[in-house]
């Protein structure tokens, strides 16, 4: 039972909102069984649907990389910009098809092999232009970030309580390694200067962190949150 007013919980015996002062609606009736509006089992998905689509997405992925393969052979006589549309095509292939073929999918494997294919595909591109910034720039940032999302899916799947702490830790890290992000930058590409981008997203960051970390360790803004959002 709820309250009508502020959406908090309440006991079967409560007469009035401890939080509000709202009478509760017609507390003296006894409530009758009756069936549920909803029923409380989830339909089960259809296996041969799901399967269509993911043939059809994996025949789709083949097919366009096929085609920009051989209209890139064709007039350039070589692979060009092919290879950054095919790299593309398989970057997205597995990181929203792939998953899919299994029943349960697992988010700890699946997140560290999505952000090691994103650093292959940079590491194709920065070879392919000779641009040099792989090693300097793409890899630690796009390793430094696979590494503190890795994390916080173990944390979340494993954790049983203190998620609010493992995120609002997340995004504190995440704003001050923006910081880490700009130098790296300023170093591979010359910049010459500090110009302070990261610092909007070290400050927001931070401070949603901050938020979160509050809310784990003061229950009763928690719970305000909570209700105000019906979490």
């Amino acid at each position: 039972m709820y309250c009508v007013k502020c959406g908090v919980s309440l006991a079967d015996t409560e007469k009035i909102c401890p939080l509000c002062g709202t009478k509760v609606y017609h507390p003296e009736i006894k409530q009758g069984e009756g069936e549920d509006l909803y029923p409380k089992h989830k339909y089960p998905k259809s296996r041969r649907a799901t399967y269509l689509l993911q043939i059809f997405l994996t025949f789709a992925t083949v097919l366009a990389a096929v085609i920009v393969f051989l209209c890139d052979i064709k007039i350039m006589g070589t692979v060009t910009w092919s290879g950054y549309v095919m790299g593309g095509l398989i970057t997205g292939y597995i990181f929203i098809v792939l998953p899919s073929w299994f029943k349960n999918p697992n988010p700890v494997i699946f997140v560290p092999i999505d952000f090691t294919v994103a650093g292959v595909f940079l590491l194709y591109i920065s070879l392919y232009t000779k641009g040099g910034w792989f090693l300097s720039f793409a890899f630690p940032v796009v390793g430094g970030i696979g590494l503190l999302v890795t994390a916080l899916t173990v944390l979340l799947k494993y954790l049983k309580k203190g998620k609010l702490f493992a995120i609002g830790g997340f995004f504190m890290l995440l704003g001050a390694f923006m910081m880490l992000a700009e130098f790296m930058m300023i170093i591979t590409f010359k910049v010459g200067r500090f110009l302070g981008w990261s610092i909007y997203p070290l400050v927001s960051l931070g401070m949603i962190g901050a938020f979160l970390i509050f809310l784990a360790i003061y229950r009763p803004a928690r719970e305000l949150m909570e209700r105000k959002f019906f979490i």
